[in-house]
């Protein structure tokens, strides 16, 4: 996985698929305007824990082995608005990915692409969602 600055020809980070021992898990927020700082602030305090916003709102997270870290890159949101059962979705599908042993194959834009197709068609509510998405894996092969 690269981690790059925008328009940057170099990446800041590279960082192996097999590194990843939990995630990546994504956080990200419905509008661009909870990533800013001061929403982070005005938020944070008055809204339940479980709420997310600040710089950190928009950030890909993981845990990576030898050597054993946190990791937490940011991101910028898009111009358009994210919807909450997407952002579900692929958080689903990435840790899900990374716990069938099968991290290395979001970086092959044919599968992913698949992957995120069959996912879509999920319901977030489901409730053995774990289970749905690990049949979309497997039925895709890791």
């Amino acid at each position: 996985m690269e981690y790059r600055k925008l328009a940057a020809s170099e990446p800041l980070a590279v960082i192996p698929w097999s590194r990843f021992v939990d995630g990546p898990g994504v956080h990200a927020t419905a509008r661009a305007w909870a990533a800013t700082r001061t929403a982070g602030i005005l938020i944070d305090s008055f809204a339940s824990r479980r709420t997310i916003a600040g710089p950190h709102a928009c950030s890909v997270y993981a845990y990576l082995r030898h050597p054993y870290e946190d990791v937490l890159m940011n991101y910028a949101h898009h111009e358009h608005r994210y919807r909450f059962r997407h952002i579900f979705l692929l958080d689903a599908l990435l840790k899900q990915t990374t716990a069938a042993k099968a991290a290395h194959r979001l970086g092959d834009p044919e599968w992913l692409g698949e992957a995120v197709t069959r996912t879509a068609e999920l319901r977030p509510s489901t409730r053995r969602l774990d289970r749905a998405i690990g049949e979309v894996i497997a039925g895709l092969g890791t």
